[in-house]
């Protein structure tokens, strides 16, 4: 018996040069992994893993990225409960055209609550924004103002349509639970510039933590030193300072005093990493409690940045979120690497606390967006005005978008994960610039069609981190946030 192959020429293949060639052929591709592994392949793009150098007595202290980043730092806005893109960042003159009329080619559709009705025009108009034109609704209209400085990504897809395992997409990378959030990754990969605080902070909603809760900011199987710390400015952080019953003198003689225990106790077993990085992330606590304290007072910021945030609001939920915008824009200027903060809860009820609108899309909007446009309008205008949005990566998302129709029966729009809005600013993207489209009717994306991958393949290579080279090696696999896809969205790179 034999095989017949075609190359150059024709020629017969039997068993055991077959088995030559195969045992040839398994050495070589054994021997390409061993040297990818050891960064030695001469020709190609090095694709193999590269472990950031971690000290276990100093796991955050400050490392180099890949390659000369853009950023530093990164502030991530997340709205719970997928934001409506076609009521608020993405235009479609054709959906206000066929208002009332079928989804062409998709009369009967059913998505995730059931029947469709027939389309919707967006609920608030549409206007050009500042020097570009950019058109945004009046939904957002403090937002709006600041169009010029948005970088667009209108063809953003997600892999689920259901709340909790899209709320995991965005933040992990991936739809199951157990993997880490891009937080961590990045503390992981950089560590902080900042000693006495997290390098990961997540602000949680006033209202309560997003659907999937703490595991938005887990460290899953990284190391636990790498996971987000949840701060939230209208909760007080406890008064950590001192008693004035002790001395200054006596509490410095006491920290001494554990150190030197400490030190003689790590004298006493050289190499236990486990044991230095215990006491290192002791220390780190004890200037975390202190420093904490300090970022989370207000009481020293102008009655002009006050006003301008809307920390007094009369409205109790938008002045928490208000604070929790100033408290973000503080963690920042003190160089904490990376900021999660959320709009939306759904301790509340869902469609109540969150972006969530099923059955009353305007009436929901119409509470939520006041509590989330002032304040967050504010803290891009102070970052600019401070010059931090020169470094530092802003990107606002949401887990997936919602449908151009209405549900039957119901005055709100379902889950829709096949084309959504996000978008950037700051540090290394472009200004006033869109990438990608959803169809005439915001259905879904149609061109240069992008992943959830793909946007954090882009925020780790601006941070100048490649996201195919950072790994960690668990339960058999090089993870990655990116997991085997993902590609840089080149264009939207100023």
């Amino acid at each position: 018996m034999s095989l017949e192959l075609s190359n150059a020429g024709r020629r017969l293949l039997d068993r055991r040069t077959f088995l030559q060639f195969a045992g040839t052929g398994l050495g070589g591709i054994a021997l390409t992994t061993l040297l990818a592994e050891q960064g030695l392949l001469a020709a190609g793009k090095d694709r193999s893993p590269v472990r950031p150098q971690i000290r276990p007595s100093a796991p955050l202290a400050s490392r180099a990225p890949h390659f000369p980043a853009k950023a530093k730092r990164v502030l991530l806005i997340f709205c719970s409960g997928a934001c409506s893109h076609l009521d608020s960042w993405d235009y479609k003159p054709e959906l206000i055209k066929m208002d009332g009329k079928p989804l062409p080619g998709n009369e009967k559709l059913i998505t995730f609550q059931g029947e469709q009705g027939n389309l919707v025009k967006p609920i608030w108009e549409f206007k050009p924004r500042g020097q570009s034109g950019k058109y945004i609704s009046d939904l957002f209209p403090n937002l709006a103002e600041l169009a010029d400085d948005f970088c667009f990504i209108h063809s953003m897809t997600a892999r689920s349509n259901t709340h909790g395992p899209a709320e995991n997409q965005m933040s992990t990378g991936f739809t199951l639970d157990g993997f880490p959030s891009m937080g961590a990754w990045v503390s992981y990969a950089l560590g902080t510039e900042c000693s006495d605080l997290p390098a990961f902070v997540a602000i949680p909603d006033p209202r309560g933590v997003p659907q999937i809760g703490p595991r938005q900011w887990s460290s899953a199987f990284l190391p636990g030193v790498f996971q987000g710390t949840p701060f939230n400015a209208d909760k007080p952080i406890p008064n950590l300072n001192r008693p004035e019953s002790i001395s200054e003198t006596a509490a410095h003689s006491t920290r001494d005093f554990l150190k030197f225990i400490n030190d003689k106790h790590l004298e006493k077993h050289p190499g236990d990493t486990d044991l230095s990085a215990r006491i290192a992330s002791y220390e780190l606590a004890a200037k975390m409690q202190l420093r904490a304290a300090e970022v989370g007072d207000l009481s020293g910021e102008s009655a002009v940045t006050l006003e301008l945030y809307g920390v007094n609001d009369a409205n109790k939920l938008k002045a928490g979120y208000a604070k929790n915008c100033l408290l973000a824009r503080r963690l920042l200027e003190r160089d904490v690497r990376f900021v999660q903060l959320f709009n939306g809860s759904y301790a509340m009820g869902e469609g109540v606390g969150n972006w969530d609108g099923h059955k009353t899309l305007k009436e929901q909007y119409s509470i939520h967006a006041p509590i989330f446009d002032q304040p967050t309008a504010a803290l891009l205008r102070d970052l600019k005005g401070r010059g931090l949005l020169e470094d530092t990566l802003v990107v606002w998302t949401t887990e997936f978008g919602r449908m151009p129709t209405f549900q039957k029966g119901a005055n709100g729009r379902d889950h829709n994960p096949k084309g959504f809005t996000v978008w950037m600013a700051g540090a290394g993207v472009k200004r006033a610039f869109s990438y990608g489209a959803t169809d005439p009717f915001g259905y879904q994306a149609v061109e240069n069609i992008a992943t959830i991958y793909d946007l954090h393949a882009t925020i780790l290579y601006l941070l100048g981190l490649d996201h195919e080279r950072l790994s960690y090696y668990h339960n058999g696999i090089e993870r990655r946030l990116t997991d085997v896809h993902g590609q840089v969205i080149s264009e939207v790179l100023a």
